[in-house]
């Protein structure tokens, strides 16, 4: 792990130790078996983490101040890291898929949720011929105490709580309208990031959770009423994210009786399926595709998927970090304990070495290809966050989110010639 990303993360790790066998058997099942061990532990990692952004959230609703605001937005982007490793578990197994729109989805129109800059309507872009603008990002539910989302003359607005919050998930079917999970929480901690491709990430001022006079609005004075629903809005919006998490973790408990995971280790080649499913399609479709080249293309820091936060680089990495978890059957906790045994890589190496080597050599390229985004951030000479990459003219920049997209795309090839030697002929 090279020097940027120790000094972003090192916090989290402590000396652990290490869960598993040390001589795994290599197969289906014990492949499977451990494949769901490293679940568990990566979404309990992620529901802990998640706990403690809850703690810090509360703080900073209690006492707002530039300490507290700052210490809520430090455990946001702790609570990415296991997070961020689980979503090689998406598109093979459904249930993942399912739920990830809850605690995941972006970009968001986050007028839906809060204020915004007057000059700001994305809603408006990007629209087919034909096409009405979704009037929903105008709907600041926060700032609106008696709005009718449902046009019956009802103040659906009126109190904020989780049905109200669940209700305007994806209002209409507009998958921008987004009022819920991380990039939610993390809009209400940041505020809207308006450098563009310039330097810089949201500057919510901590004086929009003051209830009382001094209570704001960004640079506007605010009604207090307003500072105490948006600390309600980011309290039950971060209730929400522990529940959601804490129901993926009982799917994927060794104690719990007849659920998700008792049934995938019995699935024999079509559980591998799912998991090399998961490696090739995060590597390629969503990893390289969505969430790279998308905003590469457009220059558009609005497609960064960390966009308020500027975190994009590590929740990228720990994307590819996750992938390589699984292939490897191997997942370091938060505490530092190594959860490892029979893995994917073991079970492909004893058909054909040549092709589990390779798939084994392309994921750790793109390691340290992803890695790239980190050492940009965090450079002390010359820092330059994803959306600054990104930007028109960066030729240096675009060249090393390219370098990543390129990697990401063999990883995604090499799973596919790595699942047919083991006669699994189409993802």
């Amino acid at each position: 792990m090279k020097k940027a990303l120790v000094l972003g993360v090192s916090a989290l790790f402590a000396a652990g130790c290490v869960v598993g066998k040390t001589a795994p058997e290599t197969t289906e099942e014990a492949v499977l078996s451990n494949y769901s061990d490293i679940a568990y532990a990566v979404f309990s990692d992620s529901l802990t983490t998640a706990e403690s952004l809850k703690v810090a959230v509360d703080a900073l609703v209690a006492n707002p101040s530039q300490e507290t605001l700052e210490a809520a937005r430090a455990a946001w982007k702790v609570s990415r890291v296991p997070y961020q490793q689980s979503e090689v578990y998406r598109f093979g197994n459904s249930n993942v898929d399912d739920w990830e729109g809850d605690l995941n989805a972006w970009p968001l129109d986050e007028g839906l949720i809060d204020y915004v800059d007057p000059n700001y309507n994305r809603s408006a872009t990007n629209l087919e011929e034909g096409e009405e603008v979704d009037q929903s990002a105008t709907y600041s539910v926060i700032t609106n105490s008696a709005l009718d989302i449902n046009n019956d003359g009802k103040a659906d607005t009126a109190e904020i709580s989780s049905s109200l919050i669940a209700s305007l998930h994806e209002l209409r079917g507009g998958e921008a309208n987004v009022s819920r999970g991380y990039h939610a929480i993390e809009f209400l901690l940041w505020g809207q990031d308006l450098n563009g491709t310039n330097a810089g990430a949201g500057n919510r001022p901590f004086t929009d959770f003051v209830n009382g006079a001094g209570c704001t609005s960004g640079t506007v004075k605010a009604d207090a009423n307003t500072c105490v629903r948006r600390g309600q809005y980011l309290t039950v919006s971060t209730d929400m994210l522990i529940e959601d998490l804490q129901n993926m973790v009982a799917q994927w408990s060794p104690e719990t009786e007849g659920n998700y995971r008792a049934t995938l280790i019995t699935e024999g080649q079509a559980g591998i399926k799912k998991a090399l499913t998961g490696i090739g399609e995060l590597a390629g479709g969503e990893l390289a595709g969505e969430r790279m080249r998308v905003a590469l293309v457009a220059n558009d820091p609005e497609d960064e998927h960390d966009c308020f936060s500027d975190n994009t680089h590590f929740s990228h990495y720990y994307n590819i970090k996750g992938i390589q978890n699984v292939y490897l059957g191997s997942y370091t906790r938060t505490n530092g304990d190594v959860v490892q045994g029979s893995s994917i890589k073991d079970l492909i190496a004893a058909t054909d070495a040549k092709v589990a080597e390779q798939l084994a050599v392309k994921i750790e390229d793109a390691r340290q290809a992803v890695n790239g985004l980190v050492e940009s951030a965090e450079s002390k000479e010359n820092p330059q966050a994803f959306d600054q990459l990104i930007g028109p003219g960066n030729k240096e920049g675009n060249k090393v989110v390219q370098k990543a997209i390129d990697s990401l795309l063999l990883v995604t090839e090499t799973t596919e010639s790595a699942a047919k030697s083991i006669g699994i002929t189409e993802l």
